[in-house]
């Protein structure tokens, strides 16, 4: 994939932060029922990181996945990308460490407080 280095350079800061802020349980992962994922909200975006796979397992390609709540635009980075392949295997790692004991959850089970919030 091309791209400009000076695009390059904003999406290494960008993928930096998810670390630092995952290692520091600022950004909170969680890992959906029945999906081999892991999801995060951060700054009204969604972000996916995937597939599920042992750290050891490099044969396997992982990607992060970006996109705001409010728009269809979207950013996809894997561990194949040359120059960010590696920041998104460090991220992987962080990830992977921030919820390896964490139970998968339901996103889409009836919150009761969210169902209040719609009805108001």
């Amino acid at each position: 994939m091309s791209r400009d280095p000076a695009s390059t350079d904003k999406l290494r800061a960008l993928i930096s932060k998810l670390k630092s802020l995952t290692a520091a349980a600022e950004l909170h992962w969680e890992r959906q029922l029945g999906s081999a994922h892991r999801y995060a909200r951060w700054n009204n975006n969604l972000l996916i990181l995937g597939p599920s796979a042992p750290l050891s397992d490099r044969s396997t390609p992982r990607y992060l996945f970006m996109t705001p709540f409010d728009s269809p635009s979207c950013i996809e980075i894997n561990t194949s990308d040359e120059e960010l392949g590696e920041a998104v295997w460090e991220l992987v790692a962080a990830v992977e460490s921030s919820t390896v004991a964490e139970p998968p959850t339901d996103p889409f089970a009836v919150n009761e407080d969210f169902l209040s919030r719609l009805l108001t």
